[in-house]
């Protein structure tokens, strides 16, 4: 079965106002079983336009990924965010299919 991710571009507009957000992550992911590939590293922007932080969460699986966005402490969490943040998010399902 193939893998769910977030994908996710932001720009933060107020560290500490985001401080909340992001500690009261760490306990919704593990509830979900998600874990970060890319947590705001270095990046260069080759294509189109760039936020200033990038992130990839990967779940066990898409219907996971979906789950754990529409929890209702993620939402909740989604309300502390808000007023601090500008974010771009898709949720989306990996590939398991055949390689080059």
């Amino acid at each position: 079965m193939a893998k769910g991710y977030w994908i996710g571009r932001v720009d933060v507009k107020n560290e500490e106002g985001y401080k909340p957000y992001a500690a009261a992550n760490a306990a919704i992911f593990k509830k979900y079983g998600g874990r970060f590939l890319v947590r705001a590293g270095k990046f260069e922007c080759m294509e189109g336009t760039a936020r200033s932080r990038n992130v990839v969460i990967e779940f066990p699986d898409y219907a996971t990924a979906l789950a754990c966005y529409q929890s209702p402490e993620y939402q909740a969490n989604i309300k502390v965010r808000q007023p601090h943040s500008v974010v771009d998010l898709i949720v989306i399902e990996g590939y398991d299919g055949p390689q080059p």
